[in-house]
């Protein structure tokens, strides 16, 4: 069993302050991280779709308009139960690979976000060498941890795609962090999509098309909410507006953890 993690530590007291104080599985422990007979994937017409989205108890899809080929929303997708579950998977991963601030290319600027990864990959930039995944931590070396089992489950259900992801970036937003218009354009392999899931605070996402001056539309972020985009939106602008402070009671405090899954190479035998 592996041990909590404690105020004080470097580079671990902040998640420690946003995570449930709960003991915390091996990484090898495989939790029921959302239920198969829930969670089978349903096609969306695009005549369902409308500017901003309602939630309803009486209606389980999304009301968008314009939504972009290949864009797929699962509002509610995971529980609180698995959303928990998932959270304890991230403290084990965030003991072994700290929460790093990124920095900008060229200029060192930081980001608002801070990061870290699992997986084979894992996806870091400074102002030395820019953009790109590598398989160490940044600043202490070491492998990242493994994806857990529940999230290699989840892409291989609502993927759609052969090989399982290689990267699983986990960005932490604080109440007033925000992520400009960006492509994931730093992988070799486009074909596979790109899987986002959202803990804590409500976010206001905003999505455009392939080029940075397409017009944009945005909607809300929910915990336990599951956002794919593949096919003709795998490269759509997108980032983060806003976080909305107190919507959510998942985290120890104030808001918003992301876990993109991502697929890196074309081929990988793993």
């Amino acid at each position: 069993m592996a041990q909590c993690l404690k105020p004080g530590n470097s580079g671990l007291s902040l998640i420690y302050a946003i995570l449930p104080k709960i003991p915390l599985p091996g990484l090898n422990h495989h939790f029921p991280l959302y239920k198969k007979q829930v969670v089978k994937l349903q096609e969306l017409p695009a005549q369902k779709i409308a500017t901003d989205y309602k939630r309803s108890s009486h209606f389980s899809g999304l009301i968008m308009q314009n939504m972009p080929s290949g864009m797929r929303f699962l509002p509610g997708f995971l529980d609180r139960e698995m959303q928990k579950n998932l959270l304890l998977c991230i403290r084990s991963i965030t003991k072994q690979a700290p929460l790093f601030v990124p920095r900008m290319p060229r200029t060192g600027k930081p980001m608002s976000v801070r990061m870290t990864n699992c997986g084979q990959l894992g996806w870091v930039t400074d102002k030395q060498n820019g953009y790109r995944y590598q398989s160490t931590h940044p600043e202490t070396g070491n492998p990242w941890p493994q994806i857990p089992q529940s999230l290699l489950d989840l892409w291989k259900d609502n993927s759609g795609y052969e090989f399982g992801p290689q990267a699983c970036l986990i960005n932490y937003y604080e109440a007033d962090a925000k992520m400009g218009l960006h492509q994931d354009s730093d992988e070799k392999n486009f074909d596979a999509p790109v899987i986002s899931i959202s803990l804590g605070d409500t976010c206001l996402f905003r999505y455009g098309g392939e080029n940075r001056k397409d017009p944009t539309r945005s909607f809300k972020l929910e915990s336990g909410d599951v956002l794919v985009f593949g096919g003709k939106s795998r490269l759509m602008f997108h980032g983060v507006d806003r976080i909305y402070p107190g919507t959510s009671t998942l985290l120890k405090r104030e808001g918003r953890i992301n876990l993109t899954l991502r697929r890196v190479d074309k081929e990988f035998s793993g």
